[in-house]
């Protein structure tokens, strides 16, 4: 994604669900209608499930980031996205696990073929959906656990996570990415997941890539705001 990207860190997240009229699904639903089911005949595994998108992001006093989400469809979704974001009063705000080894090597998936971004690389993670939900409020801590390891096969009592937050926000992306520290090596890391998925028979990864030094990040898949977020954490 191009465009000016910023990162700040946030020690909270205040995350609730609250009505929104999306004018985008209103106004162009019978396009979205055709575009969904263009996007289904070419990859027919996608499924038109409930999610989560923001309506409002803020941050607030405390250092806390305040998400205000609404229910819509995966269709909706998809659509919004590959028409370039027309409404820019919405965020696909979502969690992500850096997932990092002990000798300070990052691990990014490269999306499987049945995903809808099919061979882009970045870390694991999972648009939010009303599974998330914890006492009204949307977790995306647990959301962050429940994608690394469905994706990866790491489990919560695996990695130690950072205390604060890391949000980059690009665009109509908001990237809310917590460090998830592993004891492992990037080779063990590496082996271990990628063991994982080949014994999956429908992964959601195609593989794995580590990256050690800066120029691990000149990979042309790797999403910009990724990149963004860890050149400051590895050497050159």
């Amino acid at each position: 994604m191009s465009g000016p990207i910023e990162i700040a860190t946030v020690f909270g997240l205040r995350c609730v669900v609250e009505p929104h009229a999306w004018a985008f699904d209103r106004s162009r639903s019978e396009e979205i209608d055709a575009h969904w089911a263009e996007r289904r005949r070419a990859n027919p595994a996608l499924y038109d499930g409930p999610i989560l998108l923001a309506h409002h992001v803020s941050r607030g006093e405390g250092g806390t980031l305040g998400v205000k989400f609404f229910p819509t469809r995966f269709s909706r979704f998809l659509a919004w996205r590959d028409f370039g974001f027309p409404d820019a009063a919405v965020y696909n705000c979502f969690s992500m696990p850096a997932l990092r080894s002990a000798d300070g090597a990052f691990l990014l998936g490269e999306m499987g073929p049945d995903h809808s971004a099919a061979g882009a690389i970045y870390f694991p993670a999972g648009t939010p959906d009303p599974s998330d939900l914890r006492d009204g409020l949307v977790d995306l801590e647990a959301n962050l656990l429940r994608e690394l390891e469905e994706e990866t096969g790491v489990a919560p009592q695996d990695v130690r996570l950072a205390p604060q937050w890391t949000i980059v926000f690009a665009g109509p992306r908001v990237a809310c990415m917590r460090i998830a520290q592993s004891s492992l090596s990037a080779l063990e890391l590496e082996a271990r997941v990628s063991s994982y998925i080949a014994a999956q028979k429908k992964p959601e990864l195609a593989g794995v890539r580590m990256a050690a030094r800066r120029a691990d990040l000149a990979e042309p898949r790797m999403l910009d705001f990724i990149r963004r977020f860890l050149e400051p954490l590895l050497p050159e």
